[in-house]
């Protein structure tokens, strides 16, 4: 049975080193400029599972290149500077197989922003990776401990996450693919348990509108999809429908009363696994599976398990999912943009037709993707309801599942809480989801908001008794688009005269703290001495000026920032919860909660 290695590799002009650590045995390599030792190491390791954090684009062409005596540091910069894919520097890479497993979240947050996140130390390495000679003894410790650290911190992540890595072992278990896919993306195994074989489109917009659609009184949207004028991603339509204001996109519909915040009694009619069921119901799955059966075969395997409880249903479930991602993707076998315009303009539609067959029998409070949220207006209209809702059903070969609320919060169709009628809730967005340890931002405001939310406690009582200070902690990063961090600046105003000799206010930054770490920590603080966090892009403006610093969004003007580990750290004098208690009460208003 394959085991699991961490590994990460660090490269500078004239030195490389790797550390690798095995869980399964207990024991770890650090291999500093000796391709002899890690052929040794890869001949013994080869048949085993190598994870990395970014090493589907990275680490693992490193390896390859040491392996086959290329310069690593060209490909570094290959791949970092001139923004390639490692795959082609070469055709030998192919030559060097490696099971690699990346436990780079999608879409791509940072390791340092991760271990930020679970309040470890996220400094950076003292040592510049520019630097034009050999390291020092000195120089190449502290690297290999920063090294050590980054793989220790891959391993943590790989184990709050491991249910990614179990749903890929469960593709190819199940369907008996071989262990080298296991670097592959769900979309890609997808492609190849389907047997799809890519093929050139170019008929995107020529979409098909199901049959089975009956919109009789909002024809404007069906007509917006069917004007070639619109044929183009960046258009939107907006209108009200229902009362509600709706904007109709390529990319799915969305629709929501702004700041709503009532009781009643709600129904979330959602739509069972919608866009499998269209690309079944009216032949949308990608055109580039040559035997359609195989998808349909997946389903009815998924469903037979979800009926029966049992969790081999989990591999099914991700290659019916997955699918209609991987039709918009041009890298992916199963690419095919008209179908999957298909599979999304006809879902909207056929909402758009439920929607308007429910009007005037209950409230439109909200419309996504693949659901409604509606207010009845008494619980004696349910069978009202249900009825409209069989005949959709009946009609369009869908299927709808109704959960029930007493309470909706609603900011707009992205942040909303429900309250079932147990007093269980179910949060989304930003401002109010349930945090976990890989996503911990300004966990105390969330906290505080859903309080007062759910049940009337002020946020002055929430965050004035809270003594964890992670909880009040807002990461934020320096991304490749700026230099450098820059802490607490002079700010000044000073009057100009611009171009066509008109009097104009500008800003005027001088001194701060040039910050060498990229990734920050950042707390309120109740000094005025301590400044804000700024980025620093080192561009000109259009008159040849240095473009001002600019403050890190969601950040306060006087901060502090700690960058070592805050786990048990107790809660400073200079923390200024005053500003965490305004930003909750901001967010309250946004909700329409309080005015």
């Amino acid at each position: 049975m394959a085991t699991i290695l961490f590994y990460d590799f660090e490269v500078f002009k004239h030195d490389w080193l790797v550390v690798i650590i095995d869980v399964t045995e207990r024991r770890d390599y650090v291999i500093v400029n000796e391709p002899a030792k890690l052929q040794a190491v890869y001949d013994r390791k080869k048949s085993d599972i190598w994870v990395g954090f970014n090493s589907r684009d990275y680490d693992q062409y490193i390896l390859k290149g040491i392996l086959l005596g290329f310069n690593p540091k060209e490909i570094n910069d290959w791949i970092i500077v001139d923004g390639k894919k490692g795959w082609q520097f070469s055709s030998l890479f192919r030559k060097i197989p490696i099971n690699n497993f990346d436990v780079m979240p999608q879409p791509p947050i940072s390791l340092k922003a991760l271990e930020a996140f679970m309040g470890h130390d996220i400094q950076e390495t003292s040592v510049p990776f520019n630097i034009d000679r050999h390291l020092t003894k000195e120089e190449l410790a502290d690297t290999i401990k920063y090294c050590r650290h980054d793989v220790e911190e891959t391993v943590e992540v790989f184990m709050r996450k491991k249910e990614e890595f179990d749903s890929h072992m469960s593709l190819i278990k199940t369907f008996s693919l071989p262990l080298s896919y296991i670097g592959k993306t769900k979309a890609q195994l997808s492609a190849i348990i389907l047997g799809a074989e890519k093929r050139d489109h170019n008929d995107e917009f020529e979409i098909t509108i199901p049959d089975t659609l009956r919109i009789e009184k909002y024809t404007e949207v069906l007509n917006w999809y069917l004007n070639p004028l619109n044929r183009d991603y960046d258009k939107t339509l907006e209108i009200d429908v229902s009362g509600v204001p709706h904007v109709f996109a390529w990319g799915g519909l969305h629709g929501a009363i702004p700041k709503y915040s009532e009781e009643g009694y709600f129904l979330h009619v959602d739509v069972g696994s919608y866009y499998p069921s269209l690309m079944l119901r009216y032949d949308f799955i990608s055109r580039n599976v040559s035997n359609p059966a195989k998808y349909r075969d997946v389903y009815n395997a998924r469903m037979q398990f979800k009926k029966e409880k049992n969790p081999m249903q989990k591999p099914y479930k991700i290659v019916l999912n997955a699918t209609y991602g991987a039709m918009k993707d041009k890298n992916n076998g199963l690419y095919d943009p008209m179908n999957a315009n298909n599979v999304c303009v006809g879902g909207q539609l056929l909402l758009l037709d439920l929607i308007e067959k429910l009007e005037g029998h209950c409230q439109l409070i909200q419309s996504n993707t693949d659901g409604l949220i509606v207010k009845l207006f008494s619980p004696d209209d349910f069978e009202t309801i249900d009825d409209i809702c069989y005949e959709w059903e009946t009609r369009t070969g869908m299927t709808l599942e109704f959960d029930e609320y007493q309470k909706v919060f609603q900011k707009d169709v992205n942040n909303y809480i429900v309250v079932d009628l147990e007093g269980e809730y179910e949060s989304k967005g930003a401002y109010v989801k349930q945090l976990s340890p890989l996503d911990y931002d300004l966990p105390i405001v969330n906290e505080a908001t859903v309080a007062y939310m759910l049940h009337g406690v002020r946020p002055e009582e929430t965050i004035g008794n809270c003594s964890d200070l992670q909880k009040f902690q807002k990461v934020v990063k320096v991304s490749s688009k700026y230099l450098y961090g820059l802490y607490s600046p002079t700010i000044t105003e000073k009057k100009i005269r611009d171009e066509k000799n008109r009097s104009k206010t500008i800003k005027v930054f001088e001194g701060g703290e040039i910050q060498t770490d990229k990734t920050f920590r950042v707390f309120a603080s109740n000094r005025e001495r301590d400044g804000g966090l700024f980025k620093v892009s080192g561009k000109k403006d259009k008159y040849g000026r240095s473009k001002n610093p600019e403050k890190f969004g969601n950040t306060p003007d006087h901060c502090f920032f700690i960058n070592g580990n805050v786990e048990g750290v107790s809660i400073p004098d200079r923390l200024d919860r005053t500003w965490y208690i305004n930003l909750t009460w901001e967010r309250l208003t946004d909700f329409g909660v309080v005015k």
